[in-house]
């Protein structure tokens, strides 16, 4: 039995002003609680005093990132067909999906386990770092790789409770694994002194200690993926839909990792000075993209169950008002970060030669949210609709555009470099909104002449 649930009987979500927001603030609270792990886990390694275990950390950080993020589609996809299921009343169908996603999240995660060591010997070539951060990131990562198939599972089960609209359950086990990982990491890496192997086991036990409190959650919901038989669970049409949905979303994330990693590595090259800079600003964006994605969430959610409900004026609505919301909030947040800007700089560096230079460029990093605003909304619409291969294939557009602007304006400096991030993240908006009317246009195609609907009879 599957007790009622937003979308669950099949009804329209509500699409309003308040709905919005009650989706979007928990997973922007959420978003938030992130980075203070990482501070966390900083503080601790670094009160040890010894700089080689504060780089592994560091580097330990960037390798899983990269290799979970990727997969990081295992979330958006799970919460895309979940919305859907719940939209139509389907609550076997999102049982199925769930059970799909931890059984790929599953699989995926013991293939990293089974090839540490070929990752962890990529990695350590891939920095090039001293012999004696080598050694501490080697034990980082032997401890930190069983997180895989527990890490992918909770994008899952997240994805799972997002789907059905409850951001605050969401919220709740974002901050529970988080609370975890914070207590243990202090408790090994201070009160145990293990270093950076008792930072990685910290995260371990927070990881298989979520994919618990998670399944739990679910299962008060009525979620019973474990008692989905394993026919359906491989039924050719089901999976494959599944993992299309994920791989498209995969491209996608690796290609917006890319942009990002021009961005870096080209002011990289241009000197100390521009690269901690560009470092600095990018706070900025990085601000402004945890607002813009709760409502990215939001809409994930209503378009999802509207397009599952066969609700077009839901659909609509959801499209509107997330438009709405996240053009306002950009708007707000990018002559907030243009007022803040300077004091902002100030509090994240003392060089005063990165601070004059990052001042120099305060304006196009302020403008970043706005001009992201577009592709953040539209990605949530498009991952509610499932129009995953339309979005990988204009993020695919959107890079190529970066490439030419990066290359056009190479003689323009860091100038040139913010001007392709700033184009790029346009591009990718402008790119979702010329395709979006005839996407909808399919999804909600008019009755035929002669078929009489349901409101017609």
């Amino acid at each position: 039995m599957h007790p009622a649930a937003p979308g669950r009987s099949g009804a329209s979500p509500e699409v309003t002003h308040r709905r919005i927001l009650a989706l979007a603030l928990p997973m922007t609270l959420a978003n938030v609680t992130t980075p203070l792990l990482g501070l966390v886990g900083t503080a601790a390694v670094g009160r040890l005093g010894d700089a080689a275990l504060l780089g592994a950390l560091a580097l330990g950080a960037v390798v899983f990132d990269y290799l979970f993020w990727t997969f990081g589609a295992l979330r958006m996809a799970t919460a895309g067909l979940t919305a859907q299921a719940a939209g139509a009343g389907d609550g076997p169908e999102i049982d199925r999906t769930l059970a799909r996603a931890l059984a790929v999240a599953l699989a995926v995660g013991l293939v990293m386990v089974v090839l540490q060591g070929p990752l962890g010997a990529v990695a350590l070539r891939l920095f090039g770092a001293s012999p004696a951060v080598n050694a501490a990131l080697a034990s980082y990562v032997a401890v930190r790789i069983w997180c895989a198939p527990f890490t992918l599972a909770n994008y899952a089960i997240l994805g799972s409770t997002l789907g059905r609209g409850r951001t605050d359950l969401g919220l709740g086990l974002q901050v529970a694994i988080n609370a975890v990982n914070v207590g243990l990491t202090l408790l090994f890496v201070l009160g145990l002194g293990a270093g950076v192997a008792g930072a990685a086991l910290a995260t371990l036990l927070a990881e298989v200690a979520g994919t618990a409190l998670g399944l739990l959650v679910l299962h008060r919901l009525g979620c019973r993926p474990w008692r989905v038989p394993l026919a359906e669970i491989v039924e050719r049409a089901g999976l494959t839909r599944m993992l299309a949905v994920n791989g498209d979303v995969m491209v996608r994330t690796l290609a917006l990792i890319t942009a990002l990693a021009l961005f870096t590595g080209l002011g990289a090259r241009a000197g100390d000075v521009t690269l901690a800079a560009n470092a600095v600003l990018q706070n900025l964006f990085l601000i402004g993209s945890f607002f813009l994605d709760g409502f990215a969430t939001a809409a994930e959610v209503l378009c999802g169950q509207a397009l599952g409900a066969r609700d077009e004026g839901a659909f609509r609505g959801a499209v509107r008002l997330s438009l709405g919301w996240c053009l306002g909030f950009a708007l707000a947040v990018s002559g907030l970060f243009l007022a803040i800007g300077g004091p902002f700089i100030d509090a994240i560096t003392t060089a005063p030669e990165i601070r004059a230079f990052a001042r120099d460029y305060l304006v196009y990093a302020a403008l970043t949210p706005l001009a992201a605003a577009a592709a953040f909304a539209f990605d949530g619409i498009y991952i509610g609709a499932t129009w995953t291969r339309a979005m990988r294939n204009l993020m695919l557009a959107a890079l190529a555009v970066d490439a030419a602007m990066l290359a056009a304006t190479r003689d323009l400096g860091n100038t040139g470099l913010w001007l392709a991030m700033l184009t790029f993240l346009a591009a990718r908006g402008l790119g979702q909104a010329l395709l979006y009317r005839r996407l909808a246009a399919a999804a909600f195609p008019p009755p035929r002449v002669g078929v009489l609907t349901e409101a017609t009879r």
